[in-house]
């Protein structure tokens, strides 16, 4: 089964109860977004995301239920479900303090890859500027990771060499292949579900099962640097 996030099981209870739709037919629809949202390419320069998820739900909809294609509908869906994730999206305390103790030694970048007004929004809702020396947002840059010239421009924003940065991050492909690729100093891969990556991966310096487990590992590098943060996964495009 589907992992259902609380943002699709809000627009399940929507479609049952506002618009009658049996719970099977809206459990189906929320599939296929899910789907979709996994294989999704977007393309700024063509479609702005909102449209571009608005029919995702349109084709969802129409693919289980035929019919009228219902826009006002999809756009209702979406909404619901981008206001529902927003709100749940939170910086864990414990995550908070870490990053402010992290701070007195280290500056701290955070970088993701995505869409600019996406990631932008979710930036804002988690609140997460304050612990952080800068932010940069893989869409409004030229490339996005894995590609060097994006670690190097967060190397240059913070005035650092890149021998003297360390990638944290739970993608393999996007954060630890980018470090790697760029000539950081280490890359940390943080990997919560302990899961065994496949022979061709590439291999993360060190590897953490929580995130917590982050000032052990600087200690253990020797201290004194300064960390790039990554997140693919903390604000991953399709969660």
């Amino acid at each position: 089964a589907l992992m259902r996030g609380p943002c699709l099981l809000k627009v399940i209870n929507t479609l049952q109860s506002k618009h009658h739709y049996a719970e099977g037919q809206a459990r189906v629809i929320c599939d296929k977004v899910q789907a979709k949202l996994l294989k999704e390419c977007h393309d700024p320069a063509k479609m702005c995301i909102t449209d571009l998820r608005i029919s995702h739900w349109e084709e969802a909809i129409q693919e289980t239920i035929g019919g009228e294609v219902n826009r006002n509908l999809a756009a209702e869906c979406y909404f619901l479900w981008k206001t529902t994730r927003l709100q749940h999206l939170t910086l864990a305390e414990d995550t908070r303090g870490m990053l402010t103790e992290l701070r007195k030694g280290v500056r701290l970048l955070l970088l993701t890859n995505g869409d600019k007004q996406t990631q932008r929004e979710k930036i804002e809702a988690c609140a997460c500027q304050p612990y952080f020396d800068a932010i940069v947002v893989g869409g409004e840059q030229k490339e996005e990771k894995p590609a060097p010239s994006i670690f190097h421009y967060c190397c240059d924003l913070l005035g650092v060499q890149p021998a003297e940065c360390v990638m944290v991050g739970d993608s393999l492909d996007t954060d630890i292949q980018g470090g790697l690729n760029a000539g950081l100093k280490a890359t940390v891969w943080l990997n919560k579900a302990m899961t065994t990556p496949a022979e061709t991966s590439p291999v993360p310096h060190y590897i953490i099962s929580s995130v917590l487990d982050l000032p052990a590992v600087l200690q253990k590098m020797g201290h004194k640097m300064n960390t790039k943060l990554g997140s693919d996964h903390m604000a991953s495009n399709n969660e």
